[in-house]
């Protein structure tokens, strides 16, 4: 018999039964379940709300199940519907009337509340770790390539040049908000629902903040009805996690670009690409195309969950069950993403003479020819057009700024010396721009040093 069946006259179909449940799903949150019911129990025999030995007896129960359940010998089941009913229906087989007792001044509204905040809470401290060891990655590779000079693109076009130590900080500052803002998301969801009841709280002198503080809770939520219907926490990490996934989707076509043939700027290692079945000369990024690919994923929970509460009245919904596949699967997804993305990093070969040669073709020392005449003292805007022409008549005739003969140049304007060449190298180009936040030696290191306090403040 179901432990809500004392109204009902006819047991429950089975059909209704299976589509009901959601053990299936939830039993992952086992630990949670049992560590939030240990808490409740305590404060219940501390409150007097049942006999301190009753609540004893619980506590050695439940350890017993956790220890069963973890050496695989706890079957659960699907008539007993979800994760909560299952353990409490294992208690009281255990230990008798007892068990019952457990779920005094409570409902299962308010504890799967505590359940998901537990799981969450743990799991977001398992990404962010991840998402550090990555940025240690790109720090490691970005200390090796401050001189690989490469160009930098907008538009896909080659636009201006850059180093890929300072691609890697980029993407590294991407990583470093991700953060923050699971950090931030984590310090929201940081409230205890538990003691919400079904929606109005109890009668029972509970002692909310004993169980919060036992828990790791920072503080307990300040309205039960919305205590037990806030998901905004999910939605949160979901976005949290959407936006990660963006950002290690662009990565992964940077990637996919640099290790195709028509870049070659880089190559990835053996072991994080595969082969064709049928073109013998393949090297496939499969890895990071499996990671573009499943950052889609993550998008549809997040609209999966957005979708599911945006029209529901206060306070618990049914509807309510359909946030922990979402959840489930896009702790998963990035859990599984962020490691094998980040040994492929690790292991990439970056071929600096390739980017090298790349960043020497294509004009990208354009803008660098048009500040030579602002700091003779042309207006940029009149610079800009006399390199224009000068582009025009490289491209008309085969040549690039740097081999074009100086008379060349002063044919088009008489500020041009034999310093031009050395501001056109590609070296001078970089280094030069020793603004905070640019890709000079100089600029870089300041980056690579921000980013590993960053990470060192958090490990």
């Amino acid at each position: 018999m179901k432990l809500w069946a004392g109204r009902f006259q006819k047991e429950t179909d089975t059909l209704v039964n299976d589509f009901n449940s959601s053990i299936q799903f939830d039993a992952r949150m086992y630990r949670e379940d049992i560590t939030g019911s240990m808490a409740h129990a305590a404060m219940l025999g501390r409150q007097g709300i049942i006999e301190p030995s009753e609540a004893a007896a619980i506590i050695e129960g439940l350890k017993a199940i956790l220890a069963d359940i973890e050496a695989g010998a706890v079957e659960f089941s699907v008539d007993n519907e979800d994760i909560h009913m299952n353990i409490e229906t294992l208690l009281t087989a255990r230990i008798g009337d007892t068990g019952k007792r457990l779920h005094t001044a409570r409902s299962r509204n308010d504890q799967v509340a505590l359940d998901i905040r537990l799981y969450l809470k743990k799991e977001i401290k398992v990404i962010i770790g991840q998402v550090l060891d990555l940025m240690q990655t790109l720090v490691r590779k970005a200390e090796a390539n401050r001189h690989s000079y490469m160009p930098g693109y907008t538009h896909l076009q080659r636009a201006q040049p850059t180093t890929f130590a300072h691609y890697m900080m980029a993407y590294a500052n991407m990583f470093r908000r991700d953060v923050t803002r699971l950090e931030d998301c984590l310090e929201r969801m940081d409230e205890m629902p538990l003691g919400s009841g079904a929606l109005a709280g109890t009668t029972y002198p509970i002692d909310r903040q004993s169980v919060a503080d036992e828990l790791g809770f920072a503080r307990i939520t300040q309205n039960s009805l919305d205590g037990v219907s806030d998901r905004d926490f999910a939605i949160e990490f979901l976005s949290a996690c959407s936006l990660l996934m963006m950002h290690l989707s662009r990565f992964s076509e940077e990637v996919i670009l640099w290790c195709s043939w028509e870049f070659r700027f880089a190559e990835l290692d053996d072991a994080y690409s595969t082969g064709s079945s049928i073109m013998p000369q393949k090297k496939n990024p499969d890895v990071a195309e499996l990671v573009r690919g499943k950052t889609g994923r993550v998008y549809g929970s997040l609209i999966t969950l957005l979708t599911v509460m945006k029209s529901l009245p206060l306070a618990y919904n049914k509807d309510m069950q359909e946030d922990k596949e979402p959840l489930f699967d896009t702790i998963d997804t990035v859990e599984q993403c962020l490691p094998v993305f980040t040994a492929m990093i690790d292991t990439l070969t970056v071929k600096p003479k390739q980017m090298a040669k790349a960043a020497s073709e294509g004009f990208i020392n354009a803008t660098d020819c048009a500040d030579y005449l602002v700091r003779k003292g042309l207006p940029f805007r009149d610079a800009y057009m006399i390199v224009g022409r000068l582009v025009h008549q490289c491209i008309r005739t085969g040549e690039s700024l740097d081999t074009m003969a100086l008379k060349d140049f002063r044919a088009i304007s008489s500020l041009f010396d034999e310093d031009i060449y050395t501001a056109l190298e590609l070296r001078t180009c970089v280094e030069e721009r020793k603004v905070p936040g640019g890709p000079s030696y100089e600029a870089v290191t300041s980056q690579i040093a921000y980013i590993q306090d960053f990470i060192n403040a958090r490990k």
